[in-house]
């Protein structure tokens, strides 16, 4: 039996997304443009590696603190046509969350409450540790485990469709204050290759 997490200080969002939904671009598009603003941003976003034919065949997670592209997925063999979760990347990736929580980032951004977390396993751990240490928290829930994701944050949740514009109206009134500021009309947002150091971020989500 799960338990939920003692009852939040600060936001706490799911982007709740079905089977057809991109979620995975959304969100690191969106860790992208606020870390390009300014607002300093740790945790993971997904990044999903497609063969000639658009096939999904590996899945990293990038760590939005230094730009490490962390392998989670391991081939099941020749022709399996499926994978699963490597142990070693699931530990790194739960360290760079626990990162982002130690350094007081505006925002903590963990690509998936899905399966793993629902049973009990995966990130759920760090999932807690960041909404009891009040750390401002987002992250994409399939729409089979948003029971279970309810269960885990209780009322403290808010859940926001898998569109952007619905989640930059979130953080612009989510935002601590000196990220609130920074938080401009999405529109203005540019394609163009950042002036900034951060080219590794702009390599890997595009």
């Amino acid at each position: 039996m799960t338990q939920t997490v003692p009852e939040a200080d600060a936001p706490i969002a799911a982007i709740v997304y079905g089977a057809d939904d991109d979620v995975d671009s959304l969100l690191a598009a969106f860790a992208f443009d606020r870390l390009r603003a300014g607002d300093r941003l740790g945790g993971i976003v997904q990044r999903n590696i497609k063969d000639a034919t658009g096939r999904r065949i590996d899945m990293q997670l990038i760590d939005l603190m230094t730009g490490e592209a962390i392998g989670i997925s391991q081939t099941l063999g020749g022709g399996a046509g499926s994978c699963k979760l490597d142990a070693a990347g699931l530990a790194d990736s739960a360290q760079a969350v626990s990162r982002a929580v130690a350094a007081d980032v505006a925002l903590v951004v963990i690509n998936k409450f899905s399966k793993q977390e629902a049973t009990g396993h995966g990130l759920r751990s760090e999932f807690a540790e960041a909404i009891v240490a009040g750390r401002p928290l987002l992250t994409a829930v399939p729409e089979k485990c948003a029971d279970a994701w309810r269960d885990f944050v209780g009322e403290a949740g808010t859940e926001l469709p898998c569109r952007r514009d619905a989640l930059d109206a979130w953080w612009r009134a989510a935002a601590p204050g000196d990220a609130a500021s920074l938080c401009g009309d999405p529109g203005s947002r540019s394609t163009d290759r950042p002036p900034d150091d951060r080219d590794w971020l702009w390599q890997t989500i595009v």
